[in-house]
């Protein structure tokens, strides 16, 4: 039996980006960009590309910016239009949601991703709906969320998308515990999910991503606040609660992943998206060559 339309995409975005620090003081770590684009609307649009019309921020104090972000700014637009820079106007209409669409909820406290979802309930209502981690930059064509709300009109439930990583990492992840086979659209029965398994007991090597297509039931499993790993409600323990209640599967994807969560990762981001980009192409594997000839 398969599953409702998706219309709402949730974004977690109430962190304080330490990482980042002192980068992410004053300017909120979602909107640094990759390449000319924030990367938080990378996410944004690709929830858009999914079908979605409703997005909620789960935010925090001193984060006002990333909802002007997403708002119009006639004064550039009109600068813009009577410059004759058509492309730059366009670009910058691009980003603003459609008026209504964005709704903004505070999470006061930061409890873990499950209860930054949690923040979220009223928002959604009673109805399955999408979560992206904005620090996750997944790049594929069709869009990784866009497959995954097809998968999940087929199947129904929950649908976790995953991606392979080495097993000395497993318990930086949470992690698919496979209860049959892969089929042909890339989804594997759930019979659980490990939150951050140590190697050794680790049930596979596939590690949720950021991104979930979750019933309204999930709500009422993060209601009783109860702490995981880390002392922290996990939303991947609220997950692992449906399997059994309902079909419940991990989605394979088969894209490129960048950690913008991580220095290191916001780099590479930048590079790979970059050299992506035809105009940057040739500039940017000059200067990648000439670096690493520096290094021999």
């Amino acid at each position: 039996m398969g599953g409702q339309r998706i219309r709402t995409a949730v974004f977690p975005v109430a962190g304080l980006g330490t990482r980042f620090l002192p980068a992410a003081k004053a300017v909120p770590k979602e909107l640094a960009a990759v390449v000319d684009k924030p990367v938080l609307q990378y996410a944004v649009e690709e929830a858009r590309a999914a079908g979605c019309e409703r997005f909620v921020f789960v935010s925090s104090m001193g984060k006002s910016a990333l909802e002007t972000h997403f708002d119009r700014n006639l004064e550039l637009e009109r600068t813009l239009e009577a410059k004759g820079k058509t492309a730059l106007l366009e670009a910058a209409r691009a980003a603003a949601l459609p008026d209504g669409a964005l709704v903004v909820v505070r999470q006061h406290a930061p409890l873990g991703l499950g209860h930054a979802v949690w923040c979220a309930r009223q928002a959604v209502g009673d109805e399955p709906f999408a979560v992206l981690l904005p620090d996750e930059l997944l790049w594929s064509e069709p869009r990784c969320l866009a497959e995954m709300v097809d998968a999940h009109a087929a199947v129904g439930g929950a649908v976790i998308a995953t991606m392979e990583v080495p097993r000395a990492l497993t318990k930086k992840y949470g992690i698919l515990d496979p209860g049959g086979d892969e089929d042909a659209r890339r989804l594997t029965p759930a019979r659980g999910f490990v939150e951050k398994p140590e190697p050794e007991v680790a049930p596979s090597t596939h590690s949720l991503i950021g991104r979930y297509v979750l019933p309204a039931e999930t709500f009422d499993l993060l209601e009783a606040g109860e702490r995981g790993a880390g002392g922290e409600i996990q939303l991947t323990d609220a997950i692992d609660k449906l399997v059994g209640k309902m079909p419940v599967h991990g989605f394979r994807f088969t894209g490129q992943r960048y950690d913008c969560g991580s220095p290191g990762g916001f780099v590479k981001a930048n590079l790979a998206m970059g050299m992506a980009r035809p105009e940057l192409r040739a500039e940017l594997l000059a200067f990648a060559r000439e670096m690493a000839g520096g290094d021999g």
